[in-house]
């Protein structure tokens, strides 16, 4: 029998004065969003610390920061450091994937959990820190991303999220609306749905997402190829027992009436509530939804209020 979902370990909040790491797991950073991401961070009387390979290039493939043991290692230093009280990615793209395995787990384990933010491609790591560390983290805005850099109210949501978690336990937007009605407790999970799929059938991937509520987006994935990957989740019984499901933005997959209709096709016969447009993701603004925290979500009013605060 699976297991559902349990609350994970949450790390502290941030207080001015802090220190945080600046890593690139994934694909490339461009110098000029970095310091400008970084200035933003020390507007916020942060002390942002970039790590050594952020701005390196993979000389045979040009969608990667740098090589998967460079990332590796940044990623493992910055969570390590025990002077760091946030490791912050830099943008997604993609390689996460290549270096997740590289990663010493068990010092990671060893070492005092701190906040952890990132989307997109980063949804790996948050599947690996939540399997493997057993600690809550933040799918939110990064420090190079263009949302962060150009949507105030998204840096907004992040630096309340950072600083003072209390204050942003109910989320929603005015787009947010019921697909599926009902009300759902649960522990929450997600991130890109494309690498959700992804990660079936890996080394210590989440055997289901049963007992949790489900928080999933995505960007450039058309209808059918959306209905690809639902399907792929149905069918490996990934998605058995789930108890409710947010869906956030989906940039540039298609017309969204078209994107609705796989959505209530798939997801629909769950039987389960089902919100949809609740703001989070690639889209604008994003809101910063916590992975690994227990909430409820309610399809009437559409919102998803977290029962504890997403930082301590």
């Amino acid at each position: 029998m699976t297991r559902p979902p349990v609350p994970l370990t949450r790390a502290r909040r941030l207080v001015p004065g802090d220190r945080v790491a600046i890593v690139a797991p994934s694909g490339p950073v461009p110098q000029e969003r970095l310091n400008a991401g970084l200035d933003l961070l020390r507007d916020w009387e942060l002390d942002p610390v970039v790590a050594p390979h952020v701005l390196d290039r993979h000389p045979g493939f040009p969608y990667l920061a740098g090589g998967d043991a460079e990332r590796a290692r940044d990623l493992q230093a910055a969570w390590c450091d025990p002077g760091n009280a946030a490791v912050i990615c830099a943008r997604g793209g993609y390689g996460a994937q290549r270096m997740v395995d590289l990663l010493d787990w068990d010092a990671m384990r060893a070492a005092r959990p701190k906040a952890f933010v990132g989307y997109s491609d980063i949804t790996a790591l948050h599947e690996a820190f939540a399997t493997r560390l057993h600690v809550a983290t933040l799918h939110g805005q990064m420090a190079a991303s263009a949302v962060f850099l150009d949507d105030k109210d998204s840096q907004e949501h992040l630096r309340a999220t950072l600083f003072a978690p209390e204050s942003v336990r109910t989320l929603g937007l005015p787009t947010a609306r019921c697909l599926v009605p009902g009300r759902a407790t649960g522990i929450t999970l997600g991130g890109c749905v494309s690498l959700l799929a992804a990660d079936l059938g890996t080394p210590h991937a989440r055997p289901s997402a049963a007992g949790g509520l489900l928080m999933i987006e995505d960007t450039g994935e058309e209808p059918y190829r959306l209905d690809r990957i639902l399907t792929q989740l149905l069918r490996s019984g990934w998605l058995d027992g789930v108890a409710g499901i947010a869906l956030g933005s989906w940039e540039a997959c298609g017309p969204y009436d078209a994107v609705r209709e796989v959505f209530l096709d798939r997801l629909g016969p769950l039987g389960v509530p089902v919100v949809e447009e609740l703001g989070f993701g690639h889209g604008t603004p994003a809101l910063t939804v916590p992975f690994g925290v227990p909430a409820v979500l309610d399809a009437q009013s559409a919102t998803l209020t977290l029962e504890v605060p997403a930082l301590v």
